[in-house]
């Protein structure tokens, strides 16, 4: 049995939003391992955007496992499948999953247990590895993600991206953001951060909405908490290594994104405090696209119609920012930014 028994129009703590595109290959045990879970007081819902694989019979094998499951006739996106699943249930908190993901028994639960005990935390993340692993040898297990960080040049990076784990990532603290790949979300964090009924931006379709949300979380004084003891794997497609191999498509919306999330949460000391090496790295990057990647220069169109709406939305966030500047301005760094819990948790 998946979930404990629930009353009429009582809804459960923990809400599972998955999202399929053409998912088969890893689906079977990232499934299995939901069904493992220690924590049973879960919905778990489903949003396929028109796999042409086996995605949907797969999902149909496992129908016990979903409260809900739907099958788009078009690719509607990351964000707006999410949006959807989000606002269909009233939990207290929200996984969102990947289907290239399997978390050990206990994750759902031990972030749970953490947030309970940390009112501060909007979010939360575990310790994922990559899978398959890659590694040198059968115990040595390579890290995915422990949280996400931003640069100086405004890139953000998964810490301890490729590392063997060799315990060098074992404090619960906090973190400027989690990987959408594995993220837990305290309801009331993801309702502070929306903006009219979209906690991801639409706009965005899909990549770089996990840093996007992070961002005005930190500006509404909401943590990310880190904790090492939730453990999955992962099978990460994107890194910035593969560009040259990854879909034109999903270059293409990670060009625009990277500006129109600037746009939305970048204050204008910032900007200028790390103006050379935004600009250089700027710079790199239109050429670079100019030159080798004409397919992401469809980018441009979909920035500016969507630029109207990203101002709004900064014009309102600016209004109820509650974190000082020059304090959010002290997690961009060129190495791994953390900072310590305080009290219990």
């Amino acid at each position: 049995v998946l979930r404990q028994p629930r009353g009429s129009g009582m809804s459960p703590r923990v809400l599972v939003s998955m999202v399929t595109f053409n998912s088969a290959r890893h689906l079977d045990p990232c499934l299995a391992s939901l069904k493992a879970q220690s924590y049973r007081d879960l919905a778990v819902s489903l949003w396929d955007n028109a796999s042409a694989d086996v995605t949907q019979e797969i999902v149909r094998q496992h129908a016990d496992l979903f409260d809900t499951t739907h099958f788009s006739k078009n690719n509607v996106g990351f964000c707006s499948a999410h949006n959807r699943l989000i606002a269909s249930n009233a939990s207290d908190y929200v996984l969102v999953l990947n289907p290239d993901v399997v978390l050990d028994a206990r994750f759902i639960e031990t972030l749970l247990l953490a947030m309970d005990n940390d009112s501060s935390a909007g979010s939360a993340t575990g310790k994922l590895w990559r899978w398959p692993m890659g590694a040198a040898s059968p115990e040595e297990k390579i890290l995915d993600t422990t949280g996400i960080y931003f640069t100086p040049n405004q890139r953000h990076l998964d810490r301890g991206s490729g590392e063997p784990d060799q315990g060098q990532y074992e404090t619960k603290e906090y973190v400027f953001g989690a990987s959408g790949a594995a993220v837990f979300y305290r309801r009331a964090m993801l309702d502070a951060v929306k903006a009219g009924q979209e906690y991801f931006d639409e706009a965005f379709f899909a990549y770089r909405e996990d840093a996007d949300l992070a961002w005005r979380a930190q500006w509404l004084g909401w943590r990310c908490l880190y904790v090492p003891q939730a453990t999955g794997y992962h099978a990460r497609l994107v890194l910035p290594e593969r560009r040259a191999k990854l879909p034109a498509q999903i270059n293409m919306h990670s060009l625009k994104n990277r500006f129109l999330m600037r746009v939305k949460n970048m204050d204008a000391g910032t900007y200028g405090r790390f103006f050379l090496p935004i600009t250089l790295r700027d710079t790199a990057a239109l050429a670079y696209v100019c030159l080798c990647e004409w397919s992401s220069l469809r980018a441009a169109p979909l920035f500016f119609k969507a630029l109207p709406h990203a101002w709004s939305i900064r014009k309102a966030l600016r209004v109820r920012r509650r974190v000082p500047p020059a304090e959010l301005r002290s997690w961009f760094s060129w190495r791994p930014v953390s900072k310590p819990v305080s009290g219990p948790t």
